[in-house]
């Protein structure tokens, strides 16, 4: 089937997406993104309680997962049905496949829109991610979306043209077995463009910051900041926006590198240490 990214899909074939989020299920951005993709598609949203952030593909293992069935949405969003989960975003993906879609499969997992850029190697801990991994495991076309703030009055209407893009291009000709889209928009008004990129290399820098309580006794606080490695390359996420231009990155699922250096790979495989 084909449909025009830029109009919503008249077609009488409706798509089943289902949507997460790791900042819960009263973030305002996912809330844009069901909006969107209920122009086009029947949409199941699965979202945490509350907010999940750097969760990665964490699951819970230790404590019952419970659903809670969100009928009060449906006044504002008629084509969405909304559960919340007590759990991690990857939970909500499982949850969704095993007990609340029954044997309804989705043309399509989208995640988001996370409040913060998920580029570079945040893809590593980004519980939006780890939904649209989790989907990809299911072998289900999956794409994360982020917008690069965190403000509580964060516009997302520049990037909804790109995410229905993206969205459509995805439903029409699919994407390859094990990867999915870590999508990254510049918080700008006027965005210049979209392309397909890599991530950037980089760290962070002075993660935990050291803190007394009251009784003197030290804690610490996640804190830090972004280091780009390679901040003269002009093909990567974080330099595609800086320009503007909405990141598009695809992700393997699985994390198998490149071949070993012949001398580390000739002692492993001698035994030696």
């Amino acid at each position: 089937m084909t449909r025009n990214p830029e109009s919503i899909n008249t077609e009488n074939v409706r798509p089943l997406i289902l949507v997460s989020n790791d900042d819960g299920y009263r973030a305002r951005g996912v809330h844009h993104l069901t909006r969107l993709l209920s122009e086009f598609a029947d949409v199941v949203a699965v979202c945490p309680e509350g907010p999940q952030s750097g969760k990665s593909m964490a699951i819970t293992v230790n404590e019952p997962l419970r659903i809670t069935r969100l009928h009060d949405y449906d006044a504002s969003e008629p084509g969405v049905e909304w559960h919340c989960v007590n759990g991690t975003p990857t939970d909500c993906i499982k949850v969704a496949m095993h007990a609340i879609l029954k044997g309804r499969r989705p043309d399509m997992v989208c995640t988001g829109i996370n409040h913060g850029s998920n580029a570079a190697i945040n893809v590593l801990y980004s519980g939006t991610m780890g939904a649209a991994f989790e989907g990809c495991a299911f072998g289900i076309p999956s794409v994360g979306f982020s917008l690069d703030s965190h403000a509580a009055d964060a516009d997302f209407g520049p990037m909804l043209p790109y995410v229905r893009r993206v969205v459509c291009a995805v439903l029409d000709h699919g994407l390859p077995q094990g990867v999915c889209l870590n999508v990254n928009a510049p918080a700008v008004a006027d965005i210049k463009g979209m392309g397909v990129t890599v991530e950037c290399r980089g760290h962070w820098d002075d993660e935990y910051r050291q803190y007394l309580d009251p009784s003197g006794h030290p804690f610490y606080w996640m804190s830090g900041d972004f280091i780009n490695d390679e901040p003269d390359n002009p093909d990567t996420d974080h330099a595609f926006m800086a320009r503007g231009i909405v990141s598009v990155v695809p992700c393997a699922l699985l994390r198998t590198s490149s071949p070993l250096p012949a001398a580390t790979e000739a002692a492993l495989r001698a035994g030696k240490m």
